[in-house]
């Protein structure tokens, strides 16, 4: 029988030990935060029944689901008219079940059906993989893990504040200082777009606007006035996206040109809790031409971007009024971030943010000269695992240059070494593989020492 060569599916990926270490790091930084901040984690099955994934995402993202066929005879239902009908009456028949394409639609289907179990405000956090049958590229994956955190059955703006405050928490504790949080409010895109003329057509509007940093002033100029723009107007507009200053008379200079507006109020209560909590400075930028996901959010929208690394947003959310709406469940208002985990670790990776201890695996290695030494050695390793330290014996008698070659690839920075005379003495040879010192100690000075 011939063998096959193993591959992995496209847009899939292994991590071995020192990029599982790096993520896990990501991971563990930003769960200790949601923890800070009271979130309460969920989780959600892989699959989801396709009734409840289906028509949340567009047309599009309907075809980017996975969708897995019936266990057992899963063509048993379908007949030829299916075939000859095509998919759209095929899949019904062979599939019910998909890979969940996001956290967000889970966790609405979540809400619904725990309603009366869950406290509202409801506070949760979900850090878990999606999957979507997306074409792969460069950043682009089928399979990738969303770090999402959203609080509902609240209208209080003090949520985005907090939010605020959560993200720059991350940041922080990365050690990341090259991001700044764009902010903006979909109410005042609307408002511009009708200003511009284009009363009808605020969708389009913000879909070209959020092109701006792609294809510059000129061409977004060109395609609105397409739409049906006032080219006055719009250059009204634009000076207002140019003008730099201090966030609050970028909320005065736009009410002078659309009018004071549920969005520019929402903004000044939002940045007077942010002036409550006496932080400091925040590396936040009011930015009316943000534009992300506007068919999905209604109020304030957050955008973080890298400022030092060429990539895409790695982080984003923003306010939504209905988000249960689709399962019955109508006016449940929230508001959510995700944190981009893929792109964070190439930003931290770029720059060289990771702790260098990592993917250290062990703390120690107990190294000996024959079977009985090792036998000895297996007491000492419960000692020292007892202790907190992170150790491991090796398992074979065999050269003690194989050990220690060992020990050197996996970046285990200590070897205690066990021979006849250090049984007979109850003391041990530590050898330091970072400068190649070796000291003789007893247990319990080794355990000691490490333990420093």
């Amino acid at each position: 029988m011939a063998t096959s060569k193993p591959s992995l599916p496209k847009g899939t990926r292994d991590f071995g030990p020192e990029q599982s270490a790096k993520r896990s790091y990501i991971i563990d930084t930003i769960k200790k935060n949601f923890l800070k901040y009271g979130f309460s984690q969920i989780e959600t099955p892989a699959m989801e029944q396709l009734s409840v994934l289906t028509g949340k995402y567009g047309d599009e993202g309907d075809q980017l689901l996975f969708k897995i066929v019936n266990s057992g005879d899963f063509l048993k239902k379908s007949n030829t008219q299916d075939y000859e009908a095509g998919s759209g009456q095929l899949l019904p028949k062979i599939s019910e079940k998909g890979l969940r394409y996001d956290l967000t639609v889970p966790f609405a289907r979540f809400v619904v059906m725990n309603q009366h179990e869950i406290t509202f405000p409801f506070k949760r956090f979900q850090v878990q993989p999606v999957w979507r049958a997306d074409r792969p590229q460069k950043g682009r994956y089928r399979e990738f893990y969303q770090c999402d955190a959203d609080i509902v059955g609240s209208n209080s703006l003090l949520n985005e504040a907090e939010l605020t405050m959560l993200i720059h928490d991350v940041y922080s504790d990365l050690g990341y200082k090259g991001f700044v949080l764009k902010i903006n409010h979909r109410e005042i895109l609307m408002e511009l777009a009708r200003y511009a003329g284009l009363k009808g057509k605020e969708m389009p509007f913000c879909v070209v606007i959020d092109k701006l940093d792609k294809i510059g002033q000129e061409k977004v100029t060109e395609e609105l006035i397409g739409l049906g723009a006032n080219e006055s107007k719009l250059a009204d507009i634009l000076n207002v996206f140019n003008f730099i200053h201090d966030n609050i008379s970028k909320i005065a200079l736009i009410e002078n040109l659309i009018g004071s507006n549920r969005g520019s109020s929402e903004l000044s209560e939002y940045f007077n809790y942010l002036n409550a909590y006496e932080q400091g400075e925040l590396k936040i930028e009011l930015d009316f031409s943000l534009a992300r996901g506007l068919s999905y959010y209604t109020g304030i929208i957050f955008e973080v971007k890298a400022t030092d690394v060429q990539i895409g947003s790695i982080t984003g959310g923003g306010r939504y009024d209905n988000l249960t709406g689709v399962f019955g469940m109508e006016g449940t208002s929230g508001v959510g971030i995700s944190f981009g985990l893929d792109r964070i670790y190439d930003v931290l990776e770029e720059l060289n943010l990771f702790p260098s201890a990592l993917a250290q695996s062990s703390d120690v290695l107990i190294a000996h000269f024959d079977e009985q030494c090792m036998y000895h050695g297996l007491g000492l390793l419960q000692k020292l695992r007892s202790s907190g330290l992170r150790a491991e014996i090796f398992p074979e008698s065999t050269k003690m240059k194989k050990q220690f070659n060992y020990a050197d690839k996996k970046d285990i920075p200590f070897v205690l070494v066990i021979g006849s005379d250090e049984i007979a003495n109850k003391k041990y040879s530590l050898k330091n593989m970072k400068d190649g010192s070796q000291e003789m100690l007893s247990i319990d000075q080794i355990t000691e020492a490490l333990s420093n």
